[in-house]
């Protein structure tokens, strides 16, 4: 029930998307600190859902069920789209391309409220088949962190729960560059980072309030750390104004940091991704913020476990690490 809700919300939100070609927002409503409760995000990492997901799926598999409960419970879920979704295009020279059928939304939609597209595969197929992915996105599941033109690329998704404005932020940082959005081409938001500090900025000048999100594709694919880069401009993100820095792309975890007490979670690893053999690229976290109008009061992770064909399952038994604001 929630879902079928919640796309009819996203359908009359998004009706402006139309005209604009940019993300699609949720309405807002007034936001009243004294009646701002606590609000539940969830971050998953890296969703391709081509090759044996995609099959999956065409036989009737839900590769989400898993955590369909963990899901409901949210306020919020949020995830990396790493895969373009059409049947036109033709996949362009590099060593791993993925465009998953048209079938596969309505499991993103029952699943997630938006999507980041600022990654290194939702390009795979070439500009045209980047905007078809956009086409079957629109009115199902929000996106951000792409669009017609560099503008469009660059503008926040916003949400709002329980008075709680909730802006979200995507960038890609890895190759190709032919996927950046420009002017006239359609495309990511590239990390630039005059750019992002920028959009953080004038994300926050616009509420002082605002959770503010940037979800970074970045970091050296099966580094067990960040790079000085992703720690660097990490902290120069919350110094910015950012509520919290989120991240992946290296296809595996990479720990998590603190600074000006706000949380920095550097890579989340995969969700659903087949196609690894190594033991840190078959583990993943689902990241849970709980948020307020101060920011990111506490979060913790849930392992995701994943198997052959790309699916993850819940691991109850796990223990991932925790923070708490203030602490």
């Amino acid at each position: 029930m929630r879902a079928q809700i919640r796309n009819l919300i996203l359908l009359l939100a998004i009706w402006g998307n139309f005209l604009t070609d940019g993300p699609a927002a949720e309405p807002s409503a007034p936001p009243d600190a004294k009646t701002t409760e606590t609000v539940e995000i969830i971050y998953v990492g890296d969703i391709m859902l081509a090759d044996l997901p995609g099959k999956f799926i065409a036989t009737g598999g839900d590769p989400f069920t898993a955590f369909a409960e963990v899901f409901e419970q949210a306020d919020l879920v949020v995830g990396n789209l790493e895969c373009a979704v059409g049947t036109t295009g033709k996949p362009i020279d590099k060593p791993w391309t993925f465009q998953a059928h048209p079938r596969v939304v309505p499991h993103l939609a029952k699943y997630f409220d938006a999507v980041s597209v600022a990654n290194n595969h939702t390009g795979d197929y070439g500009p045209d088949a980047f905007l078809e992915t956009l086409d079957h996105l629109r009115g199902n599941v929000g996106y951000f962190g792409g669009g017609k033109n560099l503008a469009a690329a660059r503008q926040p998704l916003t949400f709002e729960k329980r008075g709680l404005k909730i802006v979200l932020l995507g960038y890609n940082e890895f190759k190709p560059r032919s996927f950046a959005a420009t002017d006239t081409q359609p495309g990511c938001a590239w990390g630039v980072d005059e750019h992002v500090l920028e959009d953080i900025k004038l994300a926050r000048q616009r509420d002082e309030h605002a959770l503010i999100l940037p979800y970074m594709h970045w970091g050296h694919e099966g580094d067990a750390e960040p790079s000085e880069r992703q720690t660097t401009f990490s902290r120069q993100m919350l110094d910015a104004g950012a509520s919290a820095v989120i991240g992946a792309h290296p296809h595996n975890t990479q720990g998590w940091d603190a600074h000006a007490d706000k949380p920095i979670v550097y890579s989340l690893g995969n969700f659903v991704f087949d196609g690894f053999e190594r033991p840190d690229a078959l583990v993943g976290w689902v990241l849970r913020l709980h948020c307020d109008r101060q920011g990111v009061a506490s979060w913790e992770v849930l392992t995701a476990r994943i198997d052959k064909n790309g699916i993850p399952a819940l691991d109850k038994t796990a223990t991932g690490p925790s923070w708490k604001r203030g602490e």
